[in-house]
Formats: C-alpha cells, structure tokens, sequence
C-alpha cells in the first residue's frame, strides 16, 4: 500500500494553506484503524487539499493514492474516500479547458479519465454505499456514452436500493449533458421510468425531473401536474406524523465569540440539512422553472402541505429562493408559510418564522398570525432554553418589529430587561418609534455603559443606530457623550453610528455641534466624511459646509460628498465642474451619485446629461436601481423620458435594486411607480 508516496516531492507543492509535506501523513490517516483519526484527515484534506474545490497539483499528485485506498476493500470507510474522488472529479471535469494560475484541473481530470475503469468497478462493488458514492463517476468520466448508458441502466433494475436508482437517474443527465449523442435515448429511457406504474413514486419523480433536465427548453405545462400528482402519491403512503426529537437547550455562545457569530454559524448549519428524500429532485425542479413563478407556487403549495414534517421544512426555504428571487403577489403563500407557525413540529415553526423574517417587507399577509403566537407564547417565549422555540419566537417578534407593529415589544422587553440575545431586539427597536418612551430608557443605559474599547459585547453601534430611528431628543447627550469618548480613542467605528445618529435628529443636536466639528478634519476619510454631513444636517450652514464637502470630492468619500452638495443644493453651484467630470468616471457608483447632484444642484438644465447618466449606470448595475429610483422621483415629470425604462423595470420579473434584497427592491418599485403616477 503506497508504494511511491515518500519519493514524491511533496514539499515542491502546495495546499490552500502552505506546503504539502503534510499530505502523505493525511494520506496514511485515511487508512488508520482509530474512526475519529479518519475523519479529522479526510476534513483536513477536503479543508486544505482540496479547499473549497480547489484542485492543486498536490491534490493531483494524491489521486494514484486515494484511488488505491477507494479499490482496497480493507480499507475503512472506503465510500467517504470514492466521494472525495468523485468530487475532485467533478470540479476537475468542469474547469479542466481553463487555465488556473495555481491550479491542475486538467492533470486531474485527465488522470481520472484514465482509470475511469476502476468506477465502473465500483459501482458494482458488492457494498452499496460504495455503489452509490461511484455511480456519479459513470456519467463524469467514461467516454464510450453507449457503454455508460447501458451501465446506468442496468444499475436501476429494482434489487438496488432506491438511493442508489434516484443516483442513476441524475447521472443519466450528467453523462448526457457531456456526451449529447445520447439525449434522445436517455430522455426516452427516463420518460419509460416516468410513467412506469411499478416504479416508487420517488423514482418516477426522479425520472420525469431528469427526463426534463435532458430538453430544459421543451418543458410543458403538464409537468408541474405530473409532479403534484407523485407528491400527492408519496403523501398518502406517508406514515402518521412522529414527534421530532427536542434539541439540547440552549448554551451561551462561549465569552470570546460574539452572538451574532455564533448565531450566523448556527444558520450555515441549518442551511446544509436535506429533511426529505425528495429535496434535492425538488431543488432541482425549481432551477429549471426558473422564472415561472405561478408554477413554482402551485408546486410550493403542494410542497407545504405534505404530512411530512422534513419535506414542509425544506419547502420553506424553496419558498424563501422564490420569494427572494422573483417579484409578484405573493401574499396566499406567504399566509401558506405563516400558516406553520401554529404547527406541533417548531423546527418547521422555526423554518417558517424564519422567512417571515428575512422577507418582512412582504410579510404583512402574515402580521396577525405572527401577532396570535407571541401573544399566545408570552414574552417569556424570547428567553426559552428550548432551541427551536426560541428560534420561533425571537424570528417572529422580530418580523413583527420590521412591520412596525408594537405588538412585538412585549417580547424586545424581554430581551433587553433580561439580556438574553439583546443584540437581536436592538437591531429592530428604531422600527418602533411608537414605543420610544418605553425603547429609548432601556436603549440609552446601555449606551452609558458599553464600553468603547471593546467590539463586543456592549457594542454601541447597533444602539446608536436604534436611537437615531427612534428620534427621542432625550437620548441626545448620551449620543454626544459616546462620540466624544470614542473620539477620544480613535474607535471610527462607534464614533460614525454616533455621527449618523445626531444627524438623524437634525437641528435638535445643535449643542453637538462642538463635538461635530472637532472631526471633521481627522485623518480618517470615511470619518470625516461622516462628521461633514453631520454638520450640515445639524447645523445647516452651507458656507462652513461648501468648503469642507468640496475637499471630500477629491478622496474615495466623494459620493458622501456629491450627497451633501446635492442637499446644499444650487449654492453649492461651485461644485458643478467637478461633478461633471465625474459623470466619466469608470466606476457606475461615482457617476450616478454625481449625476443626482447635478440635477439637486441645477435642475432642469442638466436632464439629458443626468438621466442619460443614470441610466446607463442602472442598466451596467441593477444594484445602483434604488438610488436611481430616488432620484428619478425627486425629478418628477423632467424624468419623463425615462418612462420606458421604468415600464421595463416594472415588466421585469427578478428583483433587483441594492443588493437584490426584497426590501430594497420593494422600496425601488415604489419610487418608480410614484414616477409613473407624476407623469
């Protein structure tokens, strides 16, 4: 076993993080009799070796080993290591006509090529998980299609395991997809599947969803039915509903990890799970509808009435991509989801909660469903050591607060009284300015206590920031005072929240203004860019202020700069020459923020240039839509021209606008339609 692995030079090579030398010792880990030593060397080589699909010449250099530990039927866990080659292969298949600085796709790929035979052998290995960790390799690496075929087919005859038939089915595509000389038999062979009475149910599914994967563009209107119609097959010979187990409770993240970390880690794990058998063919069947959003909903809606906990799951975050990713009324699912909340599985709960969450600029449909469970729960329900309640309630009260619905601060109460996931309650607390009275006391002592010279815990900018939206003058002189301290030790950080809040209050924190103008001339641009804004907002005094932004044109703030100058509006004409000359600039952001300022400045004179200007950049960059939006609706009717832009972007089906977030492409549909309405 081996032989040739010391005399390879290893050390002339390199992993993701530094030098190879260490891969032989991972290699012979792969082999070592003790479980947990196998699996910590075959994370480290998915981690290093082969990173993130990375594959370097070292990987390349360990395929003759990992082929010879794959064949070896003494060697433990022999599938885990026939997936790892398997997933070398499919990154190396895939981008080995691309030369990679760093990288050996094609040596790779060509290896595995050569001893395509040994997976052949594989995927009749008389273990089955073997078999299916191998079948993958028939359709990405024999070149002989009709041999692959016939291959395929003989491995879904039904003394396999269903696993292992669903595996030939999808790698029937992925041989057809490479080698197209087989499509019209393999889109034949999987439609025979298809309609084959014999056939599980979740077979047949598998078969009609490759089947179209095969002629993407000759989808029919029957196939979401034909897919309804096995969901609802699988449904009624689903077993009756068993509880799930509870989790552990809740532990505290540990002292040095700050809790939206952990929480974030915690939703990368949830991310990967597969509840239901058929997640992945259904995942599949979504990417293939693409923009068919009735379909996809008529789909979803079977999906979310499964008797089947799991796959109710992951229909919620197929509905969450749908949602996320394409416009259109989506309120009946989005009270289908709501519906979950009520459910006596809370993972699902939990799931549903979740994207109420995340979408809540289109949740409103939901608002009284969410209203009913935290009153049902109490507030105690943010503070449960239950995991996934816990997750259902602080999600739900936390959708709510986005809705500005103040039936939600119960549950921030809680939070902020007892501590437990404050930072939660904090981000959300300026939606509620209805509860100032209540926010602002709890919001301002931890303010007075957070201590500058740490990121976390008692990070003040997420207060800061709750402050400025809830707009409570009281709150003024804490904010001041935070400023000064953090000014004090150079925290930019804390002192930019601090800054954004007192602008936000206006002229109301005049008696900040000493403390605003001491930095506007630091060493640190983006601070000082800050503190200009600042002062013409609380201060309003264009003559102090002209000078300053008209410096800022010149560094990387110059669109906090162009921002100003447009507020300032025609006095800050001065400015015209080099917002002009911005209007050339390479970067889309630079040119259509100096664009909205030459209109803020000049007005009507400047609409060809201005419009031409956002325009163009809009089209080069959907995600500039909600500043150009913005000021398209400060035009009014000089925006006429680009009326057919904005009919087109109102036609279009996929979100965009900043970050293509909901929210934020919601908030650009209104602008635009407030455009339309003008005219």
């Amino acid at each position: 076993m081996f032989s040739g692995l010391r005399d390879v030079d290893w050390a002339s090579m390199h992993h993701a993080y530094g030098s190879a030398e260490e891969v032989p010792a991972l290699l012979e880990a792969l082999r070592s009799p003790d479980a947990k030593e196998r699996g910590q060397a075959l994370s480290d080589f998915y981690g290093k070796v082969h990173h993130q699909g990375d594959v370097y010449p070292s990987t390349t250099a360990s395929l003759p080993f990992l082929l010879e530990l794959a064949v070896d039927p003494a060697t433990p866990d022999r599938d885990r290591i026939v997936a790892l080659l398997l997933s070398i292969a499919e990154e190396a298949v895939e981008r080995c006509e691309i030369d990679y600085v760093d990288a050996d796709f094609a040596g790779a790929a060509a290896f595995l090529r050569a001893h395509a035979e040994a997976f052949v052998d594989l995927a009749g290995d008389a273990t089955c998980r073997v078999r299916q960790a191998a079948i993958p390799g028939l359709g990405l690496l024999l070149d002989d299609a009709s041999r692959a075929f016939d291959l395929l087919q003989d491995r879904s005859a039904m003394e396999f395991c269903l696993l292992e038939r669903l595996l030939v089915t999808q790698t029937t595509v992925t041989l057809a997809q490479r080698l197209p000389v087989i499509i019209p038999a393999a889109r034949a062979w999987l439609a025979g599947l298809a309609a084959d009475p014999a056939g599980e149910p979740e077979f047949r599914l598998a078969a009609l969803i490759h089947q179209a994967r095969c002629a993407p563009d000759a989808i029919s209107d029957d196939l979401v039915p034909a897919v309804i119609g096995l969901l609802r097959e699988i449904a009624d010979a689903a077993p009756p509903e068993q509880p799930w187990p509870e989790p552990p409770p809740v532990a505290p993240p540990a002292a040095d990890v700050p809790p939206f970390v952990a929480a974030a880690f915690e939703d990368l794990e949830r991310i990967d799970r597969r509840h239901a058998l058929t997640t992945d063919l259904l995942r599949t069947l979504h990417a293939l509808l693409n923009a068919r959003v009735p379909q996809r909903t008529d789909l979803l809606v079977e999906q979310l009435r499964s008797p089947y906990p799991g796959a109710r799951l992951d229909a919620i975050r197929m509905a969450s991509d749908l949602v996320g990713a394409w416009r259109g009324d989506h309120s009946a699912l989005i009270r289908l989801v709501a519906a979950q909340l009520g459910g006596s599985n809370l993972e699902v709960a939990a799931e549903a909660a979740t994207l109420l969450e995340k979408h809540y600029a289109i949740a409103e449909p939901a608002r009284e469903t969410m209203a009913a469970l935290l009153t049902g729960y109490g507030p105690d329900g943010w503070a449960t050591p239950r995991r996934h309640l816990r997750r259902l309630h602080q999600k739900t009260a936390v959708a709510l607060a986005r809705l500005g619905d103040v039936r939600a601060l119960p549950s921030l109460l809680m939070a902020l009284d007892s501590d437990v996931d404050a930072w939660l309650a904090v981000q959300v607390a300026g939606a509620l300015p209805q509860a100032a009275d209540q926010l602002v006391p709890r919001l301002h002592d931890r303010l007075s206590s957070a201590d500058l010279s740490k990121e976390w815990p008692s990070n003040p900018r997420g207060i800061l920031s709750a402050l400025a939206k809830l707009g409570d003058s009281s709150a003024l002189p804490t904010i001041t005072e935070t400023l000064v301290a953090a000014a004090e030790r150079q925290n930019w950080d804390v002192v930019k929240a601090a800054l954004t809040a007192l602008r936000a209050s206006g002229p109301a924190a005049a008696p900040a203004l000493a403390a605003i103008r001491s930095l506007v001339a630091v060493d640190d641009t983006w601070t000082r860019s800050e503190a200009v804004s600042t002062l013409w907002a609380v201060g309003g005094d264009r003559d102090e202020v002209l000078p300053l932004s008209l410096a800022l044109l010149d560094t990387f703030a110059l669109r906090e700069a162009a921002e100003v100058l447009g507020q300032i509006g025609p006095p800050a004409a001065a400015a015209l020459p080099r917002l002009r000359e911005l209007l050339a600039d390479r970067y889309e952001w630079n040119r259509v923020y100096a664009a909205a300022a030459i209109w803020d400045i000049e007005g009507e004179p400047e609409t060809p240039v201005v419009l031409n200007t956002l325009l163009q950049a809009w089209r080069q960059n959907p995600a500039t839509g909600n500043h150009v939006a913005a000021c398209l609706k400060r035009m009014g009717s000089a925006a006429a021209p680009a009326l057919p832009h904005i009919r087109a972007e109102l036609a279009r089906p996929g979100r965009g606008g900043r970050f293509g977030g909901v929210d934020n492409d919601e908030e650009m549909l209104r602008d635009l339609t407030e455009v339309l309405l003008i005219d």
